[in-house]
């Protein structure tokens, strides 16, 4: 059979086009970073293009930490879980202010630079909205954030309350005080005056740098071991009393009402918790060793023990805490198990 000239280079023309799609899809090595350049030094830092933790926004007034993308237990402050009533104000620090009046010899009104020429201390504790969990159980299909998101543990900096406190001169009738916050809500909350010259804070750092605008930027009261709401944001007055001021949200948000028809308020300390952060959805296990982890708190000091069940509580197992184990704060906890494949209730 004769072939013409112009077939046997449309023959060929295939037989190369071919093979170089062969060689485009077949593996390639992988890239050696020792023999390319780097890039430059940048002005700030990213996390790498492969990971992308995010907040859960819920509605515009609040966001989720993402506990399942997490290790150790301090919280990136970009992730750190965020509540607001009305908002987050900008304030210019240059102007801000807090005024500290009422029961005191000395009303002041401090400045922001007044605040940091304070000795400073810093410290790690957790923040918990009081409607964290809201009431949600632990479905088969529930993230870690979508479940206890809004939690989270940082490094505060600031001045102790009990430094200003000193510095008005509290009379010893004021068992009371007033916080109340610059956002449009203008949030107050009554704080009994004993928790200030106890470990209270006017935070105005976080995690090593300013604390951030939706963290209440230029500064915030910070209550270790209560609820969220306490500790609030964009402080701008506090006023001492010998009683409770029974604001608005005390008494139309946070109070407790009771089986019997009565209400309970001023219910500051949160109660132990944990939270099991891997495995969860949308986790596929294999069979064989499993490390189970997750993190534990309490408003009322340290975690000293953590017990872990894989059967629905019918056995319990000690888990490991793993350092450091701070008051107030997360603690991680870790319990190694062996998956045989059948259900298991965590």
């Amino acid at each position: 059979m004769k072939v013409s000239r112009r077939a046997l280079l449309a023959g060929a023309a295939g037989v190369v086009a071919a093979g170089k799609t062969a060689a485009m899809q077949a593996p390639q090595p992988p890239s050696d970073s020792s023999k390319v350049r780097g890039k430059p030094s940048k002005a700030l830092g990213q996390r790498a293009p492969s990971e992308k933790p995010q907040r859960q926004v819920r509605g515009g007034a609040s966001s989720g930490t993402p506990h399942q993308d997490l290790c150790g237990t301090i919280t990136p402050a970009d992730l750190h879980f965020e509540r607001h009533h009305a908002g987050v104000p900008e304030i210019d620090p240059k102007t801000y202010s807090l005024l500290i009046h009422g029961m005191v010899e000395r009303p002041t009104v401090f400045t922001l630079g007044d605040l940091k020429r304070f000795p400073a201390v810093s410290r790690v504790h957790f923040l918990e909205c009081s409607g964290n969990f809201g009431g949600r159980t632990a479905a088969p299909e529930i993230t870690p954030q979508q479940l206890a998101g809004l939690t989270s543990t940082s490094e505060w900096t600031g001045v102790a309350l009990a430094t200003l406190f000193r510095e008005v001169g509290v009379r010893p009738q004021a068992t009371w005080f007033l916080a109340e916050g610059q956002d449009a809500a203008l949030l107050t909350r009554s704080i009994p005056v004993a928790k200030a010259y106890d470990d209270a804070l006017i935070a105005y750092g976080q995690n090593g740098e300013a604390i951030r605008p939706e963290q209440g930027y230029p500064a915030r009261l910070f209550l270790p071991g209560w609820e969220g709401n306490a500790s609030v944001k964009w402080l701008r007055r506090i006023e001492l009393s010998d009683r409770p001021f029974m604001t608005r949200e005390e008494t139309s948000k946070y109070t407790d009402p009771m089986a019997d028809g009565t209400a309970r308020i001023f219910s500051f300390l949160m109660d132990a918790r944990s939270l099991i952060t891997y495995p969860a959805y949308p986790v596929t296990l294999s069979r064989g060793w499993v490390e189970i982890n997750g993190i534990a708190w309490t408003g009322s000091g340290k975690i000293t023990r953590v017990d872990v069940s894989t059967d629905g509580g019918a056995t319990w197992a000690p888990a490991r805490l793993q350092e450091p184990v701070l008051s107030k704060a997360h603690t991680r906890f870790r319990h190694l198990w062996k998956w045989t494949g059948g259900e298991a209730v965590i």
